[in-house]
């Protein structure tokens, strides 16, 4: 029988489907898949709960069983970070206009569309480029994407990215680009966690499409070597791709500004909670190229002037690219709620300005900085790992100490410790990465340092 919540569930819809699509059942559909990964049984699922009061006890009794961030001491970060949140971005993130109206087409747009223009319009002027799409999922999602108009755009099938990786970054780009792009990793240097440019210099060649530079890179370290890899890359006629965290631009040198052909990152720390992990959304920004434009298949928005003198209308750019054209035979997919995170970056954006947003960058290194050389004076404790410049992340390494463990006692106590880098990165041995941003307090930091030194004696 049709289920009433789920869409073409009438058997004979079914069956037309999966005619249309030449497959005999739905088992067919997931041959990819290893049969001992598969569950061939029904799920044991409850009985549904109709009343509304006990359905939302349920649900409280549920999400009780997590342990946020805001009532522990938290340092965790490597991509989603707790920053301060001013209470307007809340306000305005929730007001019906922006969450209801969900395209934000001529029918529902109640100035969505101009404030996703403004998000844009901010953006590139942080990081000093032409075109800045609507977010797409995360700063892996931005990355990957760059890297594939890269390979459009040059016709070449190589693509160099640093080592210095978290492992969800690798597996974005496996996912989009292994399957008919090489994609090469290029060392970092053991002591200052700085890129290897003469790895770099001995991997470039006319087959390279793009190379791609975190600043800072997945062990916290700032890359000041950017504008030089930049300028590599363009030798040899490949692009280059910036990734840079959006916090540390009001005093770090924006991408355009030493020739970067894209910037990504994560708009996440510009106003978002964090949410099980939740609240990121890549920005992707470029050169006002048409061949670059068409390229992308993300949304981008545009003002116009109307009938009206004076007025200005905003609308889609570039729409015939999109998954909302293409449909099936989209390369790329949005969300509605990654729309709603750029509104909330651009009330934070236009409340810090540009004084503010060099203030943070400020306080963050004079915090990341403080915490990584206390944590180093601990017995046991190498710290921070690397002696290149840091923006609000480090990582240390324990003499003796295996990171789980650390981390278990240290939550026992109040307090959510480094992530352990063990996986990411096995060659470190017993690393982990620590976030520090302004909701840290000196005498954050010092109890911190007070605690895990009790843990290690």
């Amino acid at each position: 029988m049709p289920h009433p919540y789920i869409p073409n569930s009438a058997p004979e819809v079914r069956a037309e489907m999966l005619r249309i699509i030449g497959a005999k059942s739905i088992d067919d559909l997931y041959t990819t898949v290893p049969k001992e990964l598969r569950y061939n049984d029904r799920l044991p699922l409850e009985e549904g709960i109709p009343e509304e009061g006990r359905l939302r006890r349920h649900v409280t009794g549920i999400l009780n069983k997590n342990t946020p961030a805001t009532e522990m001491l938290s340092f965790l970060g490597a991509g989603c970070y707790q920053h301060e949140v001013p209470a307007v971005c809340d306000e305005i993130n929730r007001r019906g206009e922006f969450v209801t109206s969900y395209a934000g087409d001529t029918y529902g747009d109640h100035g969505r569309l101009q404030a996703l223009w403004e998000f844009q319009d901010l953006m590139a002027e942080l990081v000093e480029l032409d075109v800045v799409t609507t977010p797409n999922y995360d700063w892996s999602t931005a990355a990957a994407m760059a890297l594939r108009s890269s390979v459009m755009l040059t016709g070449r099938k190589r693509v160099l990215v640093p080592a210095a990786l978290l492992l969800d970054r690798r597996l974005v780009f496996a996912d989009y680009l292994s399957h008919d792009v090489q994609v090469d990793e290029i060392p970092f240097n053991e002591e200052t966690g700085l890129l290897d440019l003469d790895a770099l210099r001995a991997a470039l060649a006319d087959d390279v499409a793009a190379v791609y530079i975190e600043y800072p890179n997945a062990l916290g370290v700032v890359d000041f070597q950017a504008p030089e890899v930049v300028e590599l890359a363009h030798e040899h006629g490949a692009l280059a791709v910036v990734g840079a965290d959006p916090t540390g631009l009001g005093l770090l040198a924006a991408p355009g500004s030493f020739g970067a052909d894209f910037a990504v990152g994560d708009v996440q720390p510009l106003g978002m909670h964090m949410s099980y992990g939740g609240g990121l959304s890549g920005y992707l920004a470029f050169h006002n190229d048409p061949a670059v434009i068409e390229s992308c298949p993300a949304f981008i928005f545009a003002k116009t002037e109307t009938l009206e003198p004076g007025q200005n209308g905003f609308g889609y750019l570039n729409f015939d690219r999109t998954h909302y054209v293409k449909r099936g035979e989209g390369s790329q997919n949005g969300g509605t709620t990654t729309a709603l995170w750029a509104i909330t970056a651009a009330a934070y954006l236009g409340l810090l300005g540009p004084q503010g947003l060099r203030e943070l960058g400020e306080g963050l290194m004079q915090r990341s900085r403080y915490a990584a050389e206390r944590l180093g004076e601990i017995p046991g404790v190498t710290g921070p790992r690397f002696s290149g410049p840091i923006l609000k992340e480090f990582v240390i390494t324990y003499d003796n100490h295996e990171v789980a463990a650390v981390d278990d006692a240290l939550r026992a106590r109040g307090i959510f410790g480094g992530k352990d880098l063990s996986v990411d990165f096995p060659t470190l041995g017993r690393s982990s990465l620590w976030a520090v941003t302004e909701v840290h307090t000196k005498d954050d930091i010092d109890r911190l340092v007070e605690v895990l030194t009790e843990v290690l004696a």
